[in-house]
């Protein structure tokens, strides 16, 4: 996907809206106009008002001068909330950055952290569903704690996106201003949803396993994971919903039988890439993106119902963590990576998400530490271990 709004001189261009792809990232100049619509209900209109809104916004961008604007922000997970979305005056995208060659940048000074629900309640939150799946037709639930870390100054978001540019040459890297003054940071591994002209790709994550740092042990850690009966499963509740969403809206679409494995810095992951064509190539990338949020891979299945599972064992607000960052422009096409290891700057005060997916055969214990092992991604960046 090439599209180009007209450059302006380089040095215009801002680092405080960005997101990268593969080989290049984008980036924003000008003055932008922020949509906050949520995408409200409708899941399968795929958040209407939401979509006038963007058009609207779109069509002012074209009269001043614009050929394809272009939309890039993050939607939270929950429906309701408001959206945080941007129509710059003008974009560009550019090669990845290179490695600075400079690595973990030391954070200021620690002065205290602390997880909620903490280890004792989250376990106890596990415990707690395995037993609703029991006696409901929920078969897994996404569960999830925030790390709450507080610095004697206020934090250099730079460096905190140097750190996770150079540490993860792979991901979705993204860092979105938010309206309270804090700032959406993180380097997501989940493609949601990706559209070029009528062609579409998901490619979903679901099923994990920590990385070791002795390379046989860490070789034996993936072939466990491919082997698990209940990491096969709880991906395939994930492929199987995604099939059935899209499934309707394309003319072909490919599904493989089984999931690959795949590695991140920090984790081995369960991975199926989903393709297909689409019957109506105007829908856009944003529209697909909504009709497909929440996928069991960050909320349950089925999706109602963990939902509401979810609302009453866990003891915040998720905000923007487990919803959608990325782009979209004014012919469609688009990328929307699921916001995982990620946190929120607020000046000395960072907030970190991990989740974990919970079905009938998770152990309390191991699902706390696949939380801790998908906190050490944004951890390292800090200059702090796990």
């Amino acid at each position: 996907m090439t599209t180009f709004a007209p450059m302006k001189d380089e040095s215009t261009f801002h680092d405080d809206v960005l997101f990268t792809s593969g080989g290049r990232e984008l980036y924003t100049s000008g003055p932008r106009e922020c949509i906050t619509v949520p995408v409200g209900d409708g899941r399968d209109q795929g958040g209407g008002a939401l979509h006038r809104a963007v058009d609207l916004a779109f069509d002012r961008a074209r009269r001043a001068g614009q050929d394809n604007p272009i939309l890039i922000g993050a939607i939270p997970f929950d429906a309701h909330e408001n959206s945080c979305l941007y129509v710059p005056a003008s974009y560009a995208w550019r090669a990845r950055a290179a490695e600075t060659g400079e690595r973990d940048y030391v954070l200021p000074n620690l002065l205290d952290r602390h997880t909620i629900p903490d280890e004792a309640g989250f376990k106890k939150a596990v415990r707690h569903a395995i037993v609703n799946f029991q006696h409901d037709d929920v078969q897994k639930a996404v569960l999830s704690v925030v790390h709450e870390l507080r610095f004697d100054e206020t934090m250099d978001v730079d460096r905190l996106v140097a750190n996770l540019r150079t540490q993860n040459r792979e991901g979705h890297l993204f860092r979105i201003p938010l309206p309270d003054e804090g700032e959406l940071v993180g380097i997501s591994p989940e493609l949601l949803l990706r559209k070029e002209g009528g062609r579409i790709v998901s490619n979903p994550l679901a099923g994990s396993a920590k990385r070791q740092r002795d390379p046989r042990e860490d070789a034996r850690a993936a072939e466990r994971l491919e082997r698990s009966e209940k990491d096969q499963y709880e991906h395939r509740l994930v492929t199987e919903n995604i099939r059935a969403v899209l499934a309707p809206l394309c003319t072909e679409l490919d599904v493989p039988d089984r999931p690959s494995v795949i590695q991140t810095s920090a984790l081995w992951h369960l991975s199926t890439r989903i393709a297909g064509a689409l019957k109506d190539p105007g829908l856009t990338a944003l529209e697909l993106a909504c009709i497909l949020h929440p996928t069991p891979a960050v909320c349950g299945f089925p999706t109602e119902r963990a939902r509401k599972l979810i609302r009453y064992v866990e003891p915040f607000e998720r905000g923007f963590f487990t919803g959608l960052v990325g782009w979209c422009d004014a012919r469609g096409n688009g990328e929307w990576a699921v916001t995982i290891r990620c946190g929120v700057v607020r000046r000395d005060t960072l907030r970190l998400f991990a989740g974990a997916g919970i079905v009938t055969a998770s152990n309390p214990a191991s699902e706390w530490d696949e939380v801790q092992a998908k906190l050490g991604t944004m951890l390292s960046a800090c200059g702090l271990a796990a």
